[in-house]
């Protein structure tokens, strides 16, 4: 897992963090049960602070997304399916609201757009 991390970014740099590993777990590039860098190693390899990996860290800790074993290290958490699931539902949602603003500011009506999402299932 490589991360990149961007100092024009308008998003912080732990949150780039968050979203990369969130990323990576969501698109099964890193497995149940896998071991993530120490918070040293990823803040000497990004060249940030100590303080900024374990922010990210903590952050996908409360989101459920990895576990924290006392002298061990992180971990992908187990039982992400779910998890998993309901997020990527919500970004197909977060999509779909997008496109259905775009066509009524451009002045489609629900027919017209449900009919265009019948068109793309096809």
């Amino acid at each position: 897992m490589e991360l990149i991390i961007s100092n024009s970014s308008a998003k912080p740099i732990y949150e780039q963090i968050v979203d990369q590993i969130k990323g990576a777990i969501l698109t099964g590039e890193l497995a149940e049960g896998e071991q993530l860098p120490s918070i040293r190693a990823l803040a000497n390899s990004l060249r940030v602070s100590a303080i900024t990996t374990k922010r990210a860290y903590a952050d996908l800790e409360a989101a459920g997304l990895i576990e924290t074993v006392q002298g061990k290290g992180s971990f992908v958490a187990g039982g992400n399916a779910d998890l998993i699931r309901e997020e990527q539902l919500r970004q197909v949602e977060e999509l779909m609201g997008k496109s259905v603003e775009a066509g009524r500011a451009i002045g489609l009506s629900d027919e017209e757009l449900s009919e265009m999402f019948s068109l793309v299932l096809e």
